[in-house]
């Protein structure tokens, strides 16, 4: 498998080396240069990281051959809590809610993580190297990269998160694991800024090959390409007719991974973009135009995002692969801050994809009505999901995708319900831990200056 850039200007690469560079040096972003197909069909009942290895072997395969992939995937997962790692719960007639926070961190981005730092491992350890990681993070992205990578002898890792921007319990996550090269960067500003900051020092060439630059953000393919599997997992638990997605989505990534496992085999009948008041993405549907305004902080704060990096693939899809036709409109992004998209592209997106934006006052009821009828209780995110699944068509089967624990977000669920979820054991062992944390304004230089000061 080989992959090429968004833009196309950056040679095509092997996997390996697209998952080291995360970002393309011209700005774009990794795909792969064809995709694969998989007959779900066939897929077995299985553990977890076997079906994960089946699934993504097309994918890797020329890095790691399938038996290997195996044992890697086996060991990535080892720190769920959980035989089964995706449990599906019913909560009505059609509707299913897909828990994906049973991992280290209590959160999706986990599944991805964990596998991630195995696969840059086995790559450093191969090339006797150190890399640099770089991330920006609303919350969970940053903590479960930190759980991910704490222990890596050939990694240094600096996570940049937005001041008062996170939870309490996300920013605990980051700042008290206590790993020697784990640097958590309070940023004052938005995630959007954090996501520039990232951006911006990949494209300073002279500096992203002084440090080895490497990135973990779901820029990197790796990230979208863990993601799919479980798509494929909840499908075959169900296969009773139609079935749609319901997926709470900021830098759509992981709706993303929806739109590959269609791509690639998985009749999936409806992808359904689920966004708070940051509604860019449900805007865009409607209008054609990509417009960015100013992010408002919200109780889902994980989604309080306005540049929505990989929506940048799917145009590339939309668009036929024209790479030049993506250069423009990110060009318009940059100078203008909007683009706007050719009706054809539109239309081929609208094809697979609908959206919704969730108020805040809805999100506070779909909480408080979903616990009152079923005494589940969702975290906010999960229940912009939920709550928007009711604006799919009725037919088949709706799964909405359970991103985080509600125990996350304890604030949120009490102005919903009145009390805190229980904690996990998990979580009061970093609630108590000591934080350790650097504070930073929108500085590049600075920001330079303090990872080429920390590298080991």
């Amino acid at each position: 498998m080989k992959y090429i850039s968004t833009r196309g200007e950056s040679k095509e690469l092997g996997f390996e080396e697209a998952l080291l560079r995360g970002l393309a040096p011209d700005g774009g972003l990794y795909v792969p240069s064809e995709w694969p197909s998989i007959d779900f069909t066939k897929l077995k009942n299985q553990f977890y990281w076997e079906s994960a290895a089946e699934i993504l072997q097309p994918f890797f395969g020329d890095f790691i051959d399938k038996k290997e992939l195996n044992i890697l995937t086996k060991k990535a997962y080892k720190s769920f809590n959980t035989e089964n790692m995706t449990p599906l719960i019913q909560l009505d007639d059609n509707k299913y809610l897909l828990e994906l926070f049973h991992g280290p961190t209590l959160a999706f981005k986990d599944f991805a993580m964990l596998l991630l730092a195995e696969l840059f491992d086995l790559s450093l350890k191969k090339r006797n190297k150190n890399i640099t990681i770089i991330g920006a993070t609303s919350g969970d992205t940053g903590s479960a990269a930190i759980e991910a990578f704490k222990n890596s002898k050939n990694v240094n890792v600096f996570i940049f998160f937005p001041k008062d921007r996170v939870s309490e319990i996300q920013k605990k996550q980051m700042t008290t694991t206590g790993g020697d090269r784990v640097f958590p960067i309070e940023i004052n500003g938005t995630f959007d800024d954090c996501q520039n900051i990232v951006k911006a020092l990949f494209n300073d060439s002279s500096f992203n090959n002084e440090v080895s630059l490497g990135a973990i953000n779901s820029i990197n393919w790796g990230r979208i390409a863990a993601q799919i599997v479980y798509y494929f997992t909840s499908f075959k638990l169900l296969e009773n007719g139609p079935i749609s997605y319901s997926v709470p989505t900021g830098n759509f990534g992981d709706i993303l991974a929806g739109w590959v496992a269609k791509k690639i085999g998985l009749p999936i009948n409806n992808l359904l973009i689920a966004t708070n008041e940051n509604d860019i993405l449900a805007r865009t549907l409607k209008s054609g135009i990509y417009s960015i305004d100013k992010a408002k902080a919200t109780m889902s704060p994980s989604m309080d995002i306005q540049i929505s990096s990989n929506f940048e693939r799917l145009l590339f899809e939309a668009y036929g692969r024209d790479s030049s036709k993506i250069k423009s409109l990110m060009s318009n992004l940059k100078d203008n801050k909007e683009f706007t998209i050719d009706d054809y592209a539109l239309d081929f997106i609208k094809k697979d994809f609908h959206a919704k934006s969730i108020s805040e006052e809805d999100t506070t009821s779909c909480i408080s009505d979903v616990y009152k009828k079923t005494g589940y209780v969702l975290d906010p995110h999960t229940a912009v999901g939920y709550a928007a699944s009711n604006s799919l068509p009725s037919e088949g089967s709706i799964i909405t995708l359970g991103t985080a624990h509600p125990a996350k977000f304890p604030t949120a669920v009490k102005k919903s319900l009145g009390t805190v979820p229980e904690m996990p054991d998990r979580l009061k062992k970093v609630m108590n831990g000591d934080e350790r944390f650097s504070e930073m304004n929108i500085d590049l230089e600075k920001i330079k200056d303090f990872i080429r000061s920390n590298i080991v």
